[in-house]
């Protein structure tokens, strides 16, 4: 297994297409946008992988922005295959983003997981996560 950060230079077709095969398994209706439009947009997306030789098993994705507030990072996307989940995948997908968030300096990691994934919440919290005091709104366009 080789887990590694990726570059826009680094998307390939082929690895697009398991990209959306594996998003079916955490949201069959998301509607996705391509890797290589996330990686292109000011190097404010680090997108991290898990390949078992050439098969894509696993990604988790962090947006970094800067407000008033601070420097932070949002991780989204965090799935791995589930005939490969109990491996520590996610564990070592997570401890590739926050390695990144230090090297970025971030002030704040974030991450909203829904309540019924009790295994990724154990694993978040595992790794110094805690539950934020406040509402999450969407707005839909």
């Amino acid at each position: 297994m080789d887990i590694k950060l990726i570059t826009f230079n680094e998307v390939t077709a082929d690895l697009q297409s398991q990209l959306t095969e594996l998003y079916k398994q955490l949201n069959a209706e998301l509607t996705q946008l391509d890797l290589a439009t996330v990686l292109s947009d000011y190097n404010t997306t680090d997108v991290v992988i898990c390949l078992d030789d050439d098969k894509l098993v696993g990604i988790a994705m962090m947006a970094k922005y800067k407000v008033v507030s601070g420097h932070k990072g949002m991780i989204e996307d965090v799935v791995v295959s589930s005939e490969y989940r109990g491996q520590g995948i996610g564990r070592k997908l997570m401890e590739k983003l926050l390695e990144q968030a230090e090297i970025s300096k971030l002030d704040d990691v974030l991450l909203f997981s829904g309540h019924h994934r009790t295994a990724a919440i154990s694993l978040y919290k595992s790794l110094g996560f805690k539950l934020k005091e406040s509402g999450m709104y969407i707005k839909k366009y």
